[in-house]
This record gives C-alpha cells, structure tokens and sequence, in this order.
C-alpha cells in the first residue's frame, strides 16, 4: 500500500488522477466492506468512466465504520454539531495519510506554517474533542515553533495581544477561526486587518445561520480586512480546499469535485450549475474516496463555490442499508 499512497501524493497530470482513481477504487470495492456493499445493492461494481463511479452518501459515517483495512483503528474523529445530534465518525487507521494531505495542501495554498504564527479560535471543536481540525490546526501550530501560536477558548484579549506581537516581529499572522467566534470579535470591532483570516464555517447553534457573503462582508467591515478567507474540510474527508479573495475554492492535486444533480444523485450537473457535491478525496485511502456531501455547490473552471446545504434531510439512497 505504501506504493499506492506515493502514488497519490505524487499526482500531478489529469491522466496520474484519473489511473489513481480507478486504482483506489478498485481496493475500496474489494477491502470497504461498507461500500463493496453499497456498490452490490446498486449494481454498479465496474464502472468504466469517473462519472460512472458511485459515491457513498455522507450519512453513512454515522451509521457505519467506514474501514478499508484490517490494520487496528488507532483513533476516530467525530464531527461537532449541536446536542442531541448523531455525530459522524471516521476511523483513522493511518494518521500519516491525513498528516501528509494537510501539511502539503496548507504549504501550497496558505504558506509554510515555519514562517508564521498561527492562532486557533475553535471553542466548540475542543469543547467536544475528538476534532480532525483541531488535530490538524494543532500539528500546524507545532510546525510554528512559536510560543505566541496556540488556542485560545474565549480569551480574546490574548489572542489580540499574540496577534500584535507576531505582527511587530514581523511574522504572517494566521487566524482559523469557527464563524460565530470571529463575529464575536468583528462585533467588538477588533484589529485584524494584518492577519490572514480562515474561517471554518458553521454557527454550531450559537447564532443564527446567514451566507457566507453576508458573513464574509460582516466580518471584513468588523476586523478591517481586505478579504476573508474560508477552509472547506470535514471529519468524514482527509483532504481540505481554501478560498482567498473571490470566494471561490482551490481543488488538491488528489482531490476532485463533482456537482450531482440534486433530484438524481448518478446524473452530473453542467459547470456554472448548483447541485449537490460529490468529492473524490484520495487521502481517504483507508476509508472511502468517493462521497456525495449534504452540500450544495457549482463547478467554475478547475476551483468551485459552496452555496449552502441541502434541507435537514438524509441524502437519497442512506436508507438502503440498515445495520
């Protein structure tokens, strides 16, 4: 396997991705009894073509270990969400996978977390532990070296202070922050303008749900930035994609995006339409690489733009196997 996991580190052509994919594939339909399942019910076990090949509706890593190996489980991220909620899991049977996704995608979309100081504002993902992204924020803070990186719960004065300071030593200011944290912030008309801004989505319950160009626009008049950037990642994948000035998100070399039709989920929508989103994160090696999400977006040349979510409803096909 160690060859197959270089080989999807090392894409760099559409043919190297479209030879992996089907390489991956062909190991998930044999070893994931959890999609090898999903694809019999479907009878869809051999496709020929990318678009010929299912993807395993999200809701699934609530309902099932979604595993691809025998190797031992050595720990599970749950995604956060509100009480009483069913969280979803992905089993990590090999950390390096996602250590070496996140690590090359940040150095080639945000910068060499060495030359920065990072500082985290994500109090409901430590609250309810077990977080990829605290996981990978805090590797990145690690990779800082520096004693004003770190995470900060609710202690926002401190976090300004660090903030300050990198800034006087001259240092590139990181800040990953969960939506309804940094509108606390833009609420107090707090500086930040020499920072570069990640948001990670979501109110969690805290306020009330607005679009990300209402957040965006709140938040740049509140911290005085130019722009906001936002990380698009889940528990359920091992891969992320960031947006910078237009909104608009960068694809990784080892992950695609495709936009399903939202009535037919084995019918692909043209570029520039809304559907829902299908990923194909090969850093999932060990899980499942191919996954429709509860999200809506559209395809805009290689990069794509996330327009909301799908009703608080189960995607269609999740009722077909029941444990």
């Amino acid at each position: 396997m160690i060859f197959l996991e270089n080989q999807i580190f090392s894409i760099e052509k559409n043919s190297d991705f479209e030879k992996t994919v089907f390489d991956v594939f062909n190991f998930q339909r044999e070893n994931c009894s959890v999609y090898k399942e999903y694809l019999k019910i479907l009878n869809r076990p051999f496709p020929k073509t990318i678009d010929e090949i299912p993807f395993l509706p999200i809701s699934f890593f609530k309902s099932h270990t979604v595993i691809s190996t025998d190797l031992p489980v050595l720990f599970d991220f749950f995604s956060s969400g509100t009480t009483g909620m069913i969280r979803s899991k992905h089993s990590v049977q090999k950390a390096e996978m996602y250590e070496r996704s996140f690590i090359q995608i940040y150095n080639e979309y945000i910068g060499n977390p060495a030359e920065q100081v990072i500082l985290a504002l994500l109090p409901n993902y430590i609250e309810q532990g077990n977080s990829s992204l605290v996981y990978m924020v805090d590797h990145l803070i690690k990779e800082t070296n520096s004693t004003l990186s770190g995470f900060f719960l609710t202690d926002y004065d401190q976090l300004v202070s660090n903030y300050q300071k990198a800034i006087s030593e001259g240092k590139k200011v990181v800040i990953f922050g969960v939506s309804y944290a940094l509108l606390d912030l833009a609420d107090a008309k707090i500086d930040l303008s020499e920072a570069q801004i990640i948001e990670t989505g979501g109110m969690k319950g805290r306020r009330k749900e607005i679009s990300k160009e209402e957040l965006h626009t709140y938040l740049k008049n509140g911290l005085g930035c130019e722009f906001i950037s936002s990380e698009y990642g889940m528990t359920e994948l091992f891969s992320q994609s960031y947006s910078n000035k237009d909104g608009i998100f960068s694809i990784p070399k080892w992950m695609d995006i495709k936009i399903r039709q939202t009535n037919d989920p084995f019918q692909f929508v043209k570029e520039g339409k809304t559907g829902g989103i299908n990923v194909i994160d090969l850093a999932n090696l060990y899980s499942c690489s191919f996954i429709a999400t509860q999200d809506l977006g559209k395809r805009i040349g290689d990069q794509f733009q996330l327009m909301g979510r799908f009703d608080n409803s189960d995607l269609r096909g999740c009722n077909m196997m029941v444990e």
